[in-house]
């Protein structure tokens, strides 16, 4: 829903009637007469929300510490202070720390007044639309990013352990894939796409050392109880019967949804390690509520496994 309304607040009855009767014309108007009911519009109608205008001299707290809070919560709010020119310096202030677009000076004058929140509100509309751009722009990040990262542990896994990597990576993708998982957290205001692949490079790295310690723990390859144990272990999953238990699917998928910038741990590596151990050998399905794993014979990936695997994960974004 696109914000169009403007919050004002001021501990004056008069000047709260005064300003909706001059400005509803313009823009639906909401009224709070202290920081604290301000606070408490904001938190419940925030998305509706175009402009904050705010009065500075008010019993407690002032306009500024509002206006600093809806920095700092409500972003995409176009915020406003109204003084008396008394107070100009406090307003100047206001600007300089970048609480606020602009300020408005009482008394009003009206074709200034409706001139400053026209300005203001296509201001809100502009911000509105950068942000959609900067969130289709995360979106299609997310979605390149999930791909990037199986094809980056297909490399990594051969480079590690070469033979049966590719089964290995086959049977973690379809596992992911059965499981599901959230796409990684990607702030848009941090990263540029430079800062992104170089974060990246160092994950890829960080997993490549996980994966040989955890193959140099596992020794050589074994099969029967002692692959099971070593599958338990691997994914911190208590042994079924022939199978393992897991109640938390986070081991099997975190080196895919894990946020960007972020090291991979030992617990993240276990069972992609444990995989490449093996083969690739695995089948997972879900029983009584729990995922149920489950060491099975390795399949052939097909022959366009990964181009497949690549789109159905970038799928998983949101909007994907």
């Amino acid at each position: 829903m696109k914000p169009t309304k403007i919050l004002y607040v001021d501990d004056e009855a008069m000047a709260l009637k005064y300003f909706e009767r001059l400005v509803g014309p313009l823009a639906p108007v909401l009224t709070a007469g202290s920081v604290e009911e301000g606070r408490a519009m904001l938190r419940d109608h925030g998305d509706e929300i175009a402009v904050l205008v705010c009065d500075q001299r008010m019993p407690g707290e002032r306009g500024n510490e509002l206006l600093r809070h809806a920095r700092e919560y409500y972003p995409g709010i176009v915020r406003m202070l109204t003084t008396a020119y008394s107070e100009l310096g406090e307003a100047i202030e206001a600007i300089n720390t970048g609480e606020i677009y602009r300020y408005i000076n009482k008394p009003w004058e009206l074709d200034s007044l409706r001139a400053d929140l026209r300005n203001a509100l296509e201001l809100a509309d502009l911000r509105g639309e950068r942000d959609d751009l900067l969130r289709d722009k995360l979106l299609a990040q997310q979605s390149q990013l999930l791909g990037n990262r199986l094809a980056a542990l297909l490399m990594v896994g051969a480079a590690v352990h070469g033979e049966g990597a590719e089964p290995a990576l086959y049977c973690f993708a379809q596992t992911a894939l059965a499981v599901g998982f959230e796409a990684p957290a990607l702030d848009w205001n941090h990263w540029d796409h430079a800062d992104l692949l170089q974060a990246e490079a160092r994950r890829g790295a960080s997993i490549a050392v996980q994966l040989r310690l955890w193959l140099e723990r596992f020794g050589p390859r074994r099969e029967g109880a002692e692959a099971l144990s070593a599958l338990a272990q691997a994914v911190g999953g208590e042994v079924r019967g022939d199978g393992v238990r897991l109640s938390d699917v986070a081991p099997l998928t975190a080196l895919l949804s894990a946020p960007a910038g972020t090291a991979a741990s030992e617990a993240q590596c276990g069972w992609l390690a444990w995989l490449l151990w093996q083969g690739g050998g695995a089948r997972v399905e879900l029983v009584d509520g729990a995922w149920l794993l489950q060491p099975a014979s390795a399949e052939a990936p097909p022959t366009d496994w990964l181009a497949d695997a690549m789109e159905r994960v970038g799928g998983q974004a949101p909007g994907g």
